[in-house]
């Protein structure tokens, strides 16, 4: 008595395989990408092929839900040929933004208390300068002022120059430093 083992037949339905794929996805290259996909599957998991079935459906189906779950999965995909989206997703160690917090903490405590108002108004409340003197009860430019110099001075203290990058851990302390380096009050 010989024992069948189907994988002596997988040859056999490559064509078929081929047309098959070819037909579903318009592309001779994925389509041949997706057989040997099927071939692989099949070969691995031969095991849960029932003898006395019909091998060729079994594989047509491999196949069709090989070809289902890439158009799944290429549908979550974003096309990033440059790299870009990528490198928006990588992430910096978060003790980069803690220590620079630390740093940002200890410079805004040394600043004078009108300062350190006006930043909080202008820079991390995002108030303009007009309803900061309004709550202030002082003039437009003495908060133009104040925040120019209170910027000028953060900036001295954390020792930034003007290229340099700021890895903030929050957004609002991030405002703060940055509109200054961007425009002169």
């Amino acid at each position: 008595m010989t024992f069948y083992d189907p994988r002596d037949d997988l040859v056999d339905h490559l064509p078929a395989l081929r047309a098959f794929a070819i037909s579903l996805t318009r592309n001779a290259a994925t389509a041949d990408d997706m057989v040997q996909d099927t071939i692989v599957k099949a070969w691995t998991n031969i095991e849960k092929f029932e003898a006395g079935s019909n091998l060729r459906a079994w594989l047509f189906t491999i196949l069709r839900n090989t070809y289902y779950s890439q158009r799944r999965k290429t549908k979550r995909e974003v096309a990033d040929v440059d790299g870009i989206h990528t490198g928006a997703l990588a992430e910096k160690p978060a003790h980069d933004g803690r220590l620079q917090l630390a740093d940002f903490r200890s410079a805004f405590g040394q600043l004078t208390d009108e300062q350190r108002e006006a930043l909080l108004l202008v820079g991390a409340s995002g108030f303009s300068y007009e309803e900061a003197a309004r709550m202030c009860g002082v003039a437009v430019g003495t908060v133009k002022s104040r925040t120019g110099r209170a910027r000028q001075r953060l900036a001295e203290l954390m020792q930034l120059e003007e290229e340099d990058a700021l890895e903030m851990t929050d957004d609002a302390t991030l405002s703060v430093l940055t509109a200054g380096r961007t425009a002169s009050a």
